[in-house]
């Protein structure tokens, strides 16, 4: 809200010297290019010294908006002017608050307050964004792993139980309670899968390191591992993290023709960095134009760090080795 009520007042104060501005110029055109008669002239030297006063005035209340504004949300009393500015600018009144520094602060504020104060109210949404949605994905996890899930258990376990029970009955009703206990199988194998698609319940309970370290011992190749977190990162940042790793662990193994991977993550400062290295055959692009190569999921990854105002580089050239370095900022 404080970024949008900044928005709002810098857009007013924005339109209105804007305005006054277009009134004044487009006057002093009209004297220079066309004709008039004294009335005409009078007009015209009337809007030239009322429009510097109405664009003063015009400051002064949209600056005395924003102090007010300061003042509500953050608690801060700022001055319009220094003290000692104030009795020499009214006795001059209104030459004197035009040729004070503080006058052109004000104005140089307003104009650019307008661009930042957007800037910083979509930057604030977009992180907003990120943390609802990594807690919904957190709730769908977890109603899931309650629910739906446990129910798949309880059903497997009950056809495992009929299929041995009655493991002499005729074979085709035998037939049936085997193929159901299968099928129940891949269903809770399928849903056990999606949830940690969604949010892996190791990462809430255990930590980050932990989660990596699940990743990396069900990899069909050996993973080296090395994870140094002094201290975790906000929820969301670590969610992107272990995205990243599983994801490009994934591509390692469906397009790398690699025999081992490597990957290394490690908070510095405020940074949380992620290496994965393989020694497959390289020449990894992120467009399937450049080398054929369909389903890699690099963008994926790249956008991932991005929602979280981080980045990633891929460096690989033909013959390898492959790295994919991420960086996601982690202040909290």
């Amino acid at each position: 809200m404080n970024g949008l009520a900044c928005m709002l007042v810098s857009a007013i104060s924005t339109t209105l010297l804007g305005l006054i501005v277009i009134v004044w110029g487009a006057t002093i055109q009209s004297l220079v290019d066309g004709p008039g008669n004294a009335g005409h002239y009078a007009l015209y030297i009337a809007v030239v010294v009322v429009a510097p006063v109405a664009e003063l005035l015009t400051v002064q209340g949209v600056t005395a908006l924003q102090l007010s504004r300061l003042r509500a949300v953050a608690g801060v009393d700022i001055p319009a002017v220094p003290a000692g500015a104030r009795a020499s600018e009214r006795k001059l009144w209104p030459i004197g608050p035009w040729l004070s520094a503080s006058t052109w602060r004000q104005i140089a504020f307003h104009l650019l307050s307008a661009g930042t104060g957007l800037a910083e109210s979509l930057a604030r949404s977009r992180a907003e964004i990120v943390v609802a949605t990594d807690a919904e994905r957190r709730r769908i996890e977890r109603d899931l792993h309650d629910g739906a899930q446990q129910r798949l258990v309880s059903l497997a376990m009950n056809l495992g139980m009929a299929r041995e029970r009655f493991s002499d009955v005729p074979s085709p009703a035998n037939q049936v309670i085997a193929e159901a206990h299968e099928e129940a199988l891949m269903a809770l194998s399928e849903v056990r899968e999606f949830v940690r698609g969604l949010h892996p319940a190791v990462l809430n309970d255990r930590g980050l390191d932990a989660a990596l370290s699940g990743l990396a011992a069900r990899a069909p190749l050996p993973v080296k591992l090395t994870v140094d977190l002094p201290r975790p990162a906000p929820p969301s940042v670590e969610a992107v993290a272990y995205f990243i790793v599983s994801e490009a662990l994934t591509n390692v193994v469906r397009h790398s023709q690699a025999t081992r991977a490597e990957v290394a993550v490690a908070r510095e400062g405020d940074t949380l960095r992620i290496v994965a290295t393989d020694n497959g055959t390289g020449g990894v692009a992120l467009d399937d134009a450049d080398t054929g190569v369909r389903g890699t999921g690099l963008k994926g990854l790249m956008q991932r760090a991005a929602s979280v105002d981080g980045t990633l580089a891929i460096h690989s050239p033909p013959g390898g080795p492959t790295v994919i370095t991420a960086e996601l900022p982690c202040a909290s």
